[in-house]
């Protein structure tokens, strides 16, 4: 008996340090899409990239072209939202960023500083609570110009103080109509848009966690 208990832990165990979640569907025109239709289809299941000086940072491992992903056409300053597999439950501060392409979104592979932020959902105060679930919706800037992006969204997982912490990233492809002309920025290049000693990326959530800095630029504004 208590050798069947002991097997059960240990894969109960082995079960949650392998469940993370991955960020699958994205919901476009009031459509929410079944899994990588519009979002490009990660070679990791649901595992994390750690390294800060990757290029997995951009698009996630096997996400460097889309050319097996469909491109869906919004309009600026509409609403989109990402949807995971499992309800995210590591800490830590969500950013959605955008990257024009030059061509088009399938082709682009969101090297060089072409990065600007549009999105921030980090921690309430007092307490230091954290928005956790599974969908994340947000507005693409108003005065964002036409053309394909590169839509990505990214959950920095510090959950885990004085360990390495963990990004979940996924990449969407979009087309986007309307809008204006404004170029918007602060742009940044992936990687090396965070660093190492970046204090939003080295946070203590359980030790005098009574503010918070979520790394990376500024969200642009119109």
């Amino acid at each position: 008996m208590k050798a069947a208990f002991t097997c059960a832990a240990v894969l109960a165990l082995a079960s949650q340090a392998s469940a993370h979640y991955i960020f699958q569907m994205l919901t476009a025109n009031g459509v929410k899409n079944p899994a990588y239709t519009y979002v490009r289809r990660n070679t990791n299941y649901n595992s994390p990239v750690t390294d800060l000086a990757s290029k997995d940072l951009i698009c996630n491992v096997g996400g460097e072209t889309g050319g097996n992903t469909t491109t869906v056409t919004v309009k600026a300053g509409d609403p989109l939202s990402f949807t995971s597999d499992t309800a995210v439950y590591h800490q830590g501060p969500i950013c959605v960023y955008m990257a024009k392409a030059p061509t088009t979104a399938a082709t682009f592979d969101g090297t060089c500083q072409v990065w600007f932020k549009i999105f921030d959902d980090g921690p309430k105060f007092p307490g230091g609570t954290w928005d956790m679930k599974s969908t994340y919706t947000f507005n693409l800037p108003s005065c964002v110009s036409a053309g394909e992006y590169l839509v990505r969204i990214q959950s920095l997982a510090i959950h885990n103080p004085g360990g390495t912490p963990q990004f979940y990233v996924s990449c969407a492809q979009v087309a986007v109509t309307g809008g204006g002309s404004k170029d918007l920025g602060p742009k940044v290049t992936i990687p090396g848009f965070i660093k190492k000693d970046d204090p939003g990326y080295t946070a203590n959530i359980y030790n005098g966690f009574t503010s918070y800095t979520i790394p990376g630029p500024p969200v642009a504004t119109c």
